[in-house]
Parts: C-alpha cells; structure tokens; sequence
C-alpha cells in the first residue's frame, strides 16, 4: 500500500512540473488565458508555489498578470501562501484598490503578517483606508514585540458569554463562525473580556439546549501571555497538542487565540535556528532562504566559527610541538592522529546532538546533571573498549606495527571517546544553566575542543607507553 501511495506522489510531483513548464511556456508567449486556466487546476497552495517559480523564472511582470487574471477569491486564498519577499513584491505592483480587497479578504493574522513585511509608506496606504475599529487594533498587534505570543495571535475566535444557554451559544457560534480562526474550542467570558474558561464544540453540541454555558466551562484551562516569548509558546503547543491556545493581558483579559497553523511557522524557524547554530553559522534576526540570501551575509554567518575554529587549531598545532621528541623517535605515530582527532569529535558530537534534542523537547532536564554524567560515563566506556579492541587489531594485524603502538593508540582511543562524551553531554547543559542556547554546544565548539584535548591525551600517551621522553 505504501508502494502505491508513493508512486502516486511521484507522479503528481512529476504532473506538477510538466504544468509549471507549460504555464511558463504560455506566460512567455502571452498566453495569459491558457495560463490560468491550468493554473485553476490546482489549489491555493499549488498556485502559490508554482507563482514563486515563475516568479524566479521570468519576472514580476508575469506574475502580476496572471495573478491579477485569477478569480478574487482565489487571489486573496494564493496571497496568504505567497512567501512575504513575494507578497511585497506584488503589493508594490498591484493597484491600491486592488490591495484594499486583498487585506479586506485576509484572515486577520495574515494581514499582520503581510503588513509587518510591508513598507512603512505602503502600511500607512492601507491603514488610512482601513475602518477606524480595526485600523485600531492592527496597531495594537503591530506594536507587540515581534517574537511575542501578542504578534503571533488572531483576535478572530469565538467567544461566549457564561449567562448564554446553549441553545444561544450555538446560534451566535452559526452566526459568527465563519469570521473565526476556529470553532472547536470557544472561550467563556462574564461580563467584560476576562476569561472565565473554554467549552468546546463536542460539549454544547451533546448538551441539553437550555444548560447554561457557566456549568459546561472548564476553569481549568491552559493560557498564554501576550508578552510570552515565542519559543515559551511553541513549548506549550507540543506539550499540550492543542489546536488552539488563548492569549490574555496582564489583566487576564482576552485578546486573542493562537492557533496551531501559525505556531508551526515558529517551529521551524527555531528548528532552522538551531540547525544552522549547531552547523557553526551565525544566523540573522532577519532569516532568509539559502538562495535568497546573498554571498557576502553567508560569508558573514560562517566566518565567525570558523575564525574561532582556526585559532583551536593553532593552539592544537603549538601543543603538538611540545611533544616533536615523540614524534621524531616514533614518526608512525602521526599518522594516527587523525584517527584519535576525528573520534572525538564524532563521538562528542553524538552526545551533544542527544542532548540538546533532550533539552528541547523536555525530555532531559538540568536536575539531571548527574544520571546524564553517568550515563554517558557508562556508554563512553562501553563504547571505547569496543573501538580500542578494533583498532588494537587493525594496528598489529593489517598495519603490521608493534603491539605497543596498537597498546597506545588503543588507551588513548578509551581516554579520548570518555572525555569526547562527558563533554558533548555535560556542555549543552551548562550552556542553558548560563542562558546560552544549547545548540551553539554542538559540532564546531565539541569538535574543536576535542581534536586539541585529544591530539594531548594520544602523544602524552604515548610517551608513558612507549618510554620516550618528553
């Protein structure tokens, strides 16, 4: 069945593209007709990834064309998938009536998505057109932090008062409904925006029309701050699974739900954030796609590490000279370094990547210092018996050297995987008790450390095994 079901996918990918080429092809030859028809073909997602492509393809221009071709309904549902660099970019080449009705027709979230992206003098155009009320509260939106809970909300839900019965609750949730981000989950006020509790959609539809909303709530509900940081509030989406979380004021006043289509954007960019930290590059408060950024900001984000990388390395070479004596009586011993090197980081590097996916799921905390330090303590040991016995074996048997050289290389390789673990698992830990992300731990600090520490602990081995003064 999985068989089929991937084939499947591959050949709507396949289909996918042969469209694309051919709307590229009509757009260059003005077909303009031909091309939305088979753009119509698809949904709002699919058009919006096909204009990005013809967009890097062949210009604005284009895109403007066939974008102001598509059906009005269609056009303001393809906007808000459109990346913000492409939003702005159509924004500045469609008329202002044109932009009036799309941010008329976007959900609410979405336009403090698009307006954030806009230029201020384009923001101002479209506020100075927009009704006083909401005008009003876009500028509240606009004016929280930009990684706060308060700028990821939609003030689009539905809320309830706890004197409704159900019977009236549902009516205004039929009336209203259609404006809401969500209607699986209402939130219960009294009297003014204060939050009482939530009722779900499954309780008013099996309950008994005249029971009032008061006795269905749940007082016990899970809540954000507007001021909440974003990755605080990407925690309490995972933690909990819910699809919708309410936002109060410092006042417990209700101001606004977050939904689980807009914190997922969040995840990625701290999964993105992460990655890139644990790869050594510096990222950007303004991130951007790989092609879209240009040569000298990913030279900017890189150098950093790699400097940093480099002045190791030149440590690592000073401390390998102290030792030349041993070097120069047993030359086949450098060609063993590397081997020592690159154990290290490998092993640190896996204990690091462990450990800082624990942290940020939750799954490891920093009161579990001490079984973290054991339990790497006991795999580094394991682990290091294992690789000492392979590569004793492959010194005295394959590379045909003395069984005091396989001895020392192989007491290193034991020392070496211990301190690469410990380390790689005790780092990121000590990183999040200072506030430091834990990821800025991993491959490049672990591997360079290593590599220094180890290339020590192999020629200082050396010399006691080997007999040779230093």
């Amino acid at each position: 069945m999985a068989e089929v079901e991937t084939l499947d996918m591959d050949t709507k990918n396949q289909q996918f593209e042969r469209d694309l080429g051919k709307i590229i092809a009509f757009l260059e030859t003005s077909a303009y007709f031909k091309a939305r028809d088979l753009l119509l073909e698809y949904n709002a997602v699919d058009i919006a990834d096909m204009l990005e492509d013809i967009l890097e393809d062949i210009g604005i221009e284009k895109v403007v064309i066939i974008f102001r071709m598509l059906p009005k309904d269609v056009s303001v549902d393809v906007f808000s998938y459109l990346p913000g660099d492409d939003q702005v970019n159509i924004v500045q080449a469609i008329t202002d009536r044109e932009i009036s009705y799309i941010m008329k027709e976007l959900d609410f979230d979405d336009k403090i998505d698009v307006l954030e992206e806009l230029p201020a003098n384009i923001v101002d155009k479209i506020l100075e057109k927009t009704p006083r009320e909401e005008r009003k509260l876009i500028n509240e939106f606009l004016n929280y932090p930009e990684d706060s809970a308060g700028s990821l909300m939609t003030p689009e839900y539905i809320s309830l008062q706890d004197t409704m019965t159900v019977a009236e609750a549902m009516a205004y949730i039929k009336k209203e409904g259609m404006d809401s981000e969500t209607v699986y989950t209402c939130y219960v006020k009294h009297g003014g925006r204060k939050l009482e509790g939530v009722v779900s959609l499954r309780a008013l539809v099996i309950a008994d029309d005249n029971t009032k909303i008061s006795e269905l709530m749940e007082t016990d509900y899970v809540y954000l701050n507007v001021m909440d940081d974003q990755e605080e509030v990407a925690e309490v989406f995972k933690k909990y699974g819910f699809l919708a979380i309410p936002v109060v004021d410092n006042e417990h006043r209700l101001v606004g739900i977050i939904t689980f289509d807009d914190i997922m954007e969040v995840i990625e960019e701290e999964i993105t954030e992460d990655i890139e930290r644990m790869g050594g590059v510096m990222g950007d408060d303004e991130h951007k796609e790989y092609l879209d950024m240009s040569v000298f900001r990913h030279a900017k984000n890189r150098l950093p590490w790699l400097l940093f990388m480099t002045v190791t390395l030149m440590i690592t070479g000073t401390l390998i000279n102290q030792f030349e004596a041993v070097l120069s009586q047993v030359i086949v011993l450098v060609g063993y370094l590397p081997l020592l090197m690159g154990t290290g980081g490998n092993t640190g590097t896996q204990a690091a990547t462990l450990i800082i996916r624990g942290l940020s799921v939750d799954e490891v905390d920093l009161k579990d210092v001490l079984k973290v330090l054991w339990k790497e303590l006991r795999v580094s040991i394991l682990i290091g018996i294992v690789l000492s016995i392979f590569n004793f074996l492959k010194i005295v048997l394959v590379d045909q050297q003395s069984a005091a050289i396989g001895l020392t290389v192989a007491i290193a390789m034991i020392i070496v995987v211990m301190f690469a673990k410990l380390l790689g698992g005790m780092l990121p830990m000590a990183a999040k008790k200072i506030g430091v992300d834990p990821a800025l731990m991993a491959t490049p600090m672990i591997s360079s450390i290593t590599d220094m520490v180890s290339s020590v602990i192999f020629l200082f081995t050396a010399s006691l095994v080997l007999g040779i003064a230093l």
